[in-house]
């Protein structure tokens, strides 16, 4: 499958990237270790995390573990993350596997090709925000400046992610499978508010050695205006 996938959008993907540095494309997939549908997602956020323009971010939740196999990354948090995306849109049902492309659009199961296509838009589209984030020792410096201004406030959030780990899966629906996840979100936290009318900066705790990143996004949660790596 992954193989089919490659080929499919890997043609494109290192066209947009030779086009426009900017701005990185947050990709958010629910998942779980419990669902037998996943595993061919989970494949896809591997070969995304290799394009510098694109942050997927692997986000398990917890709602498969009554199967009979409890996902050992899975987050309460991150299944109050998904429903309020579909509140947001006035939806009462969430899936997984399920892509969130910049905030904004949602697919549900897996569609490399309609991936693809949201993707492309995206990394067209640009930003009204530039974001600036610097690492000094164990904390971040972040800046921020929209032109033009926003007509909104916005979120600064600061998320921390496993950048790989092979799990064996004995119960449930995959059980006997051995799965490769990539970029495996560990925490997701709100660390302040930006109106955007003026410059931005604020400092952030990060200690240890996960990467991370800065997100700025329109409460909802709605569209991701801005993204920055942390290594």
């Amino acid at each position: 499958m992954r193989h089919f996938v490659s080929a499919a959008c890997g043609l494109w993907l290192a066209a947009a990237a030779q086009v426009q540095a900017e701005p990185v494309v947050v990709v958010e997939l629910y998942t779980s270790q419990g669902c037998s549908s996943c595993p061919p997602a989970d494949d896809f956020v591997a070969m995304l995390a290799s394009n510098p323009q694109i942050l997927p971010l692997a986000l398990h939740v917890d709602y498969w573990d009554y199967i009979g196999w409890a996902d050992k990354f899975a987050n309460p948090k991150f299944t109050d993350r998904q429903r309020a995306y579909a509140k947001a849109v006035g939806s009462r049902t969430i899936y997984t596997p399920q892509l969130i492309i910049g905030g904004a659009d949602r697919i549900e199961g897996f569609a490399p090709e309609e991936t693809a296509n949201r993707l492309r838009a995206h990394m067209e589209a640009g930003t009204t925000v530039r974001l600036m984030v610097t690492r000094e020792g164990d904390r971040l410096v972040i800046r921020a400046e929209a032109d033009p201004p926003l007509t909104e406030p916005v979120r600064v959030q600061l998320v921390r992610y496993k950048p790989e780990e092979t799990v064996l899966i004995e119960r449930g629906e995959n059980a006997g499978k051995t799965v490769t996840y990539t970029n495996i979100v560990t925490s997701w936290e709100r660390i302040g508010d930006w109106s955007g009318q003026e410059p931005l900066e604020l400092t952030a705790p990060f200690a240890g050695d996960q990467p991370g990143a800065v997100i700025v996004q329109h409460d909802g949660p709605a569209a991701i205006l801005a993204a920055a790596r942390v290594d």
